[in-house]
Order: structure tokens, then C-alpha cells, then sequence
């Protein structure tokens, strides 16, 4: 059960969904340079729980090579670092809304032209749908009300280029409703789900493919 400040603070962003998409992502963007304002406000490189939430996000994923990765809501690179001696191949782009979690991100992972970090919305940002990998970790429940989260889904799937995987990671139960809007995005299909319920914070990881042409 979501403690009360935890309510409160999903409240507040879904009021903010009611703006236009160019008007949330003013905002949101204020929001997280104000809680970027101190080094790793969530304490992503140091917090065991964290660590171990990576580690269980790389263990769920499909063995087979990925040659370009986009991490969605990057915030100052811990995960991205991950990625990079993960895949030490592979063409892999940070992206976050907030310009003062990508300047750290950049002193931890410097941009060598295999890493780079670029500030966008999921909300509007265009790629080219051409990503083996897409993550997506702790990022829906800022966007807000249903029509957001149908936008980010859908623009969550259309970075995906043939026989691409998508993986969600998501706050137990909360990825349940959240994860329910990936499910009905036409080009996903669910491959697998892990729900970690042996830790103080619950989370599930959630792999999606993309479906036959």
C-alpha cells in the first residue's frame, strides 16, 4: 500500500498532465533540475537496492546481441554505466529531461561516441525507431493520467526497430496499471514479467518484443 506522501506525490504529477505535453515538460523539467540540485538525489550509485535492481534488470533480459540501446529517463548515468560494460559494443543514448542530471551523467560516462546523453521528453522527443534495447525504469508514473500514458507507450514502441525489446521497470503493484498500457500498445507483445517482492520496495521488470509485420 503507497505510504501518504507517496499518494500525494503521484497527485501532484497527474495535475500536472492536465497542461498541454510542451507545458508538462516545462515543469517537469524545472522539477527535476530542482531535485538534481544535489548530487544522485536518489541515491542510485549507492543504495543496495538499487544495485540490485539493476543487476536483476540485466539477468531478465533475452541473450542475443544489442547494437544500439536507449535508456529513457537516464537521470545522472549510474544504470547507463551498466549498460556500457554490459555491452561494450554497443551504441547506447542517455536521455532525461533534466539538463543538470545529463551534465552528471556525462562526468560519469563520458560521451566517446559510442555513449552520448541528449535532454528530450518522451512526450515529444522523435527518434528514429531503430533501438535493439529500450528501457524505461521509474519514469511512467511521473507522466501522469491515461492519455499520457498511452502517448508514452506508444512513443516507447515506435523506438524500437524489428525484433527490438522493450523493458519497463516499475514500483509492485503500481507497474501492474502501468504495464497495462504497454500491453495494449498494438506493436508489443509481452515475453516475460518478474515481479521482485522479496525486498522492502516491490518492483517488476517487464520485457516486451515487438510483434510479426
Amino acid at each position: 500500500m503507497p505510504s501518504l506522501p507517496e499518494i500525494m506525490h503521484r497527485a501532484f504529477f497527474r495535475a500536472l498532465s492536465l497542461l498541454s505535453p510542451a507545458g508538462q515538460e516545462v515543469v517537469l523539467r524545472r522539477y527535476f533540475d530542482w531535485r538534481h540540485r544535489v548530487p544522485d538525489p536518489w541515491r542510485l550509485a549507492t543504495d543496495g537496492y538499487e544495485q540490485e535492481k539493476y543487476r536483476s534488470t540485466l539477468r531478465q533480459l533475452p541473450a542475443r546481441p544489442y547494437r544500439r540501446i536507449i535508456e529513457v529517463g537516464c537521470s545522472e548515468g549510474v544504470f547507463t554505466r551498466a549498460l556500457a560494460a554490459a555491452y561494450p559494443e554497443a551504441e547506447i543514448i542517455g536521455v532525461d529531461v533534466s539538463e543538470r542530471a545529463l551534465a552528471r551523467a556525462r562526468r560519469r560516462v563520458p560521451e566517446d561516441g559510442r555513449v552520448r546523453f541528449i535532454r528530450a521528453d518522451i512526450l515529444t522527443h522523435r527518434a528514429e525507431p531503430r533501438f535493439d534495447l529500450v528501457f524505461c525504469s521509474e519514469t511512467l508514473y511521473y507522466l501522469g493520467r491515461h492519455e499520457r500514458l498511452c502517448r508514452a507507450s506508444a512513443q516507447l514502441g515506435g523506438l524500437l526497430g524489428p525484433g527490438g525489446v522493450l523493458v519497463a521497470v516499475h514500483p509492485w503493484p503500481e507497474a501492474a496499471r502501468l504495464h497495462r498500457y504497454l500491453d495494449a500498445h498494438a506493436s508489443l507483445s509481452r515475453l516475460t514479467e518478474q515481479v521482485h517482492t522479496a525486498c522492502a520496495r516491490p518492483f517488476a521488470v517487464t520485457v516486451y518484443g515487438t510483434r510479426p509485420g
